[in-house]
This record gives C-alpha cells, sequence and structure tokens, in this order.
C-alpha cells in the first residue's frame, strides 16, 4: 500500500470514579495521510498541532520507529500530511491519538499485521494505562483492567443514544501538573467509598442507565475533588449543566475540559444554554465515536 490514510478518534477519560480505567471515544479526529516516500516529511495542516519538527524527532514517528524496532523490522521513508480536530493539553487524548496513529503507521508501512490485542498491549504501553488508547482504538466506551504483570482485560460498548457535551477552555493543563495535586495514596475507607462508587457507576454505564451513572460521575472520591480547584468554573458548569438536564457532568481525562452526559436530541440545549454562560470556552456537542481507529 503506497498511499493510505489512518484516522484516529480523541477520547474521553476517567469519567469519574473510572480513574485511569475507562474512557469514551469522541466524534473528533486525527488524520495522516501518508504517501510512501524516500524520505521522512511531516505536514502539519491544522491549528490544533504545533509547529513540525525535524522529522525523526516527531512524536508520532518516535513511536512508529519503536514499534517497527520492537517487531525487527525497518521503517520505510513516508510523506505524512496530517490535520488534527482535539485541541492540545484539553483533556481529550491528544497524545493517545497519536500514539495510536504511530502503531497504525508501522503497522502499515512495515506490514506487521498486529491484532487489536497487540496494539492495544503496546499502546498501553507507551502511555501507561489504556484508559485513553483504548477507546481511540476500539471505538465506543471502554472499561480496561491492566495488571502488574501487563495481562489486559476489558469490557467494550457502543451506543449511538448519548450526546456528549464538552466544555473546552481556552487554556491548557498538563496532566503532569494535574497528576501532582492527587494523593500519593488513600486510606482503607477512602478506598472503600471511592470503589463503591465506581462499582455503581460501571454497572450503570453498561446496563444503559445514565441518570444513574451521571449521578455516580458526579460523587467521585478518587481524583475529581483533589483537581477541581484547578478548573475556576468546575461548579459553575455541573450546576448549570444539571439544571439544563445533563446526566452528570466530569472532568475530561485530566482537565481543564469538562464533559456532560445527556440524551440523544438534548446536548444542543444545554449546549446553547452554557455557551451564554462561558464565553471563554468553546461549549461542542459530540457523540461517542463507535468504529475506533480506522485505515483507508
Amino acid at each position: 500500500m503506497t498511499c493510505f490514510t489512518i484516522t484516529v478518534p480523541a477520547s474521553t477519560a476517567n469519567i469519574g470514579p473510572g480513574f485511569d480505567s475507562v474512557g469514551m471515544a469522541l466524534n473528533r479526529y486525527l488524520t495522516l495521510r501518508v504517501t510512501v516516500d524516500d524520505e521522512w516529511v511531516f505536514e502539519h495542516q491544522s491549528i490544533h498541532l504545533p509547529e513540525v519538527p525535524v522529522a525523526k524527532e516527531h512524536f508520532i514517528y518516535q513511536i512508529a520507529e519503536k514499534v517497527a524496532n520492537q517487531f525487527g523490522a525497518v521503517l520505510p521513508g513516508a510523506y505524512v500530511k496530517m490535520d488534527s480536530e482535539i485541541p492540545l493539553a484539553r483533556g481529550l487524548g491528544s497524545s493517545s491519538s497519536a500514539i495510536i496513529a504511530g502503531i497504525e503507521l508501522a503497522d502499515q508501512l512495515c506490514g506487521l499485521t498486529l491484532s487489536l490485542t497487540d496494539k492495544l498491549q503496546i499502546a498501553s504501553a507507551f502511555e501507561g494505562h489504556p484508559d485513553n488508547v483504548a477507546p481511540s482504538l476500539l471505538g465506543g466506551l471502554v472499561i480496561a483492567a491492566q495488571s502488574s504483570e501487563g495481562d489486559l482485560d476489558y469490557l467494550h460498548k457502543k451506543d449511538d443514544n448519548l450526546d456528549i457535551i464538552a466544555y473546552i477552555p481556552h487554556f491548557e493543563l498538563k496532566t503532569e501538573a494535574a497528576r501532582k495535586v492527587l494523593p500519593d495514596q488513600y486510606s482503607r475507607s477512602e478506598a472503600a467509598s471511592a470503589s463503591a462508587v465506581a462499582n455503581v457507576m460501571f454497572a450503570a454505564l453498561v446496563s444503559g442507565d445514565y441518570k444513574l451513572a451521571g449521578k455516580m460521575m458526579e460523587k467521585d472520591l478518587f481524583h475529581e475533588p483533589h483537581r477541581a480547584s484547578l478548573l475556576p468554573d468546575y461548579q459553575k458548569i455541573r450546576q448549570e449543566a444539571r439544571n439544563a438536564g445533563a446526566f452528570g457532568t466530569v472532568i475530561s481525562g485530566a482537565g481543564p475540559t469538562m464533559m456532560s452526559l445527556a440524551s440523544k436530541g438534548n446536548g444542543a440545549i444545554i449546549a446553547k444554554h452554557l455557551q451564554q454562560l462561558l464565553p471563554d470556552y468553546s461549549v461542542e456537542v459530540l457523540e461517542m465515536d463507535l468504529r475506533g481507529s480506522h485505515v483507508d
């Protein structure tokens, strides 16, 4: 295949108490149009992408090269035109989509014929946990667990009956900063209470009881209480979204984007109301991406 296109969806992760284990693919995309060539060249075609570095210092190239080396293959040259609808450092999985793109790039250029399981294991190793990379690869909602031995198990669900409202601020928040505010450990009683909330939310998400899921999302004890202070409009967005009919509102990934779940068709009403209150945000109605990463 001398020319091909890689498409990878954005993602939101954690979804309240699903810390480092739950993610959902969103219908915003990173797109790579690839032509096999003698030299490596990247061309960025989006305001959401940074200045183009030297090709071999490009993050996606480095991921692709590591994957090729892992399987004893040599990465040939390519001309890559990149477009992105995913803003950087906003909690919408921009780095995870790039990791998946790098793996897909190596798979295609080197003819590795990697399975979905292979790709997910490799991506989780790069990212450190599966919450963003799994939905970007598979599409839909993914609840995943990775053991200390590296075993990875997951439950996968697709549902097109939801509207997802994203409140994207005009400022960045690096994941490292958001992780620094988290406690190093939790007491047994804290862990038990937080796990109980998470267990009910997972069951509600899987069963499609989004009213209950939304309620439990907002009761997270693992990370949201610690990160709320980093987001100046945290309480305002949650309250106003609930008043407008959202099931629940959470921090997307490590933030600063926040996200509400709503019944299909209600997203536009909620978004219009919140946009009037949040002039420094882009408020958008999104959907769950059901396809995941694909190559055409």
